[in-house]
């Protein structure tokens, strides 16, 4: 077993995993043999549903509400899974907003504050939160990290989510400097930058007209980004770090 990968059950805590990718994600951690923790924001009931997915596929599970723009709410997450179950081993940060579908000198600064909170400085909390907990040389047993980015961090969202695209350039960046700052600690650290997947996270008519551009001519699913999402935390992908995996369909 290569060394960033535990002995131990590996315990996975995935950040927004109620619904669309991080539920996927999730799902099939369990059945790659991780146990989950599901963080949601409101939605209790779909993060239950998942929880029981998860036990259903023979893995221990919980579900605990933080709000990945609150320091407060991200460390009592953390605390919540070392109580229940164990340290976690992986983190995938998967929460992310886009924000008003609007050109930028009409985004409110409160609304581009938020989007900079949620998107890029709850991704360096809890990856801080994670780093102590997973680095051989603090106690830990190694693990992975992964970051949700996007293909709009290369495409740049004009006309539409500008400051969005620009805060997963900085997850890019995020993940290239941990890769490299971690690297003798056990933990890899990547992302993943999904092109348009079939979620809720599209207004009405933008998945269909996006579907148009990209050159395997359909949106991906949230289980295709899942299965990336574990490669990168299985051994694997044990030489891969620093590295962002474009799940796009060629866009």
């Amino acid at each position: 077993m290569s060394p960033s990968m535990p002995s131990k059950t590996p315990v996975l805590l995935v950040t927004g995993a109620s619904r669309g990718i991080g539920a996927a994600i999730a799902r099939l951690a369990a059945k790659r043999g991780l146990d989950v923790a599901v963080n949601y924001l409101k939605d209790r009931a779909s993060a239950d549903a998942v929880v029981a997915d998860v036990k259903a596929a023979g893995r221990r599970a919980i579900a605990v509400q933080a709000d990945m723009a609150r320091e407060d709410d991200i460390v009592r997450m953390f605390e919540a899974v070392d109580r229940d179950l164990g340290k976690p081993t992986h983190l995938v940060y998967n929460t992310g907003i886009t924000g008003p579908m609007t050109r930028i000198e009409g985004l409110a600064t409160k609304d581009a504050q938020e989007i900079l909170d949620i998107n890029v400085l709850g991704a360096f909390i809890a990856a801080r939160a994670a780093i102590p907990r997973l680095s051989t040389k603090q106690g830990g047993s190694g693990g992975g990290i992964v970051f949700l980015s996007s293909a709009m961090a290369n495409l740049g969202g004009a006309g539409e989510y500008v400051m969005y695209s620009a805060t997963k350039a900085a997850i890019e960046t995020l993940t290239l400097g941990l890769a490299r700052e971690l690297a003798t600690e056990g933990i890899r650290v990547n992302a993943v930058a999904p092109g348009p997947i079939a979620t809720d996270i599209h207004p009405p008519g933008r998945l269909e007209r996006l579907t148009q551009v990209v050159p395997l001519a359909r949106p991906g699913t949230p289980e295709e980004v899942a299965e990336t999402v574990l490669f990168l935390l299985s051994d694997a992908a044990s030489y891969t770090t620093g590295t962002v995996l474009r799940v796009a369909g060629g866009r």
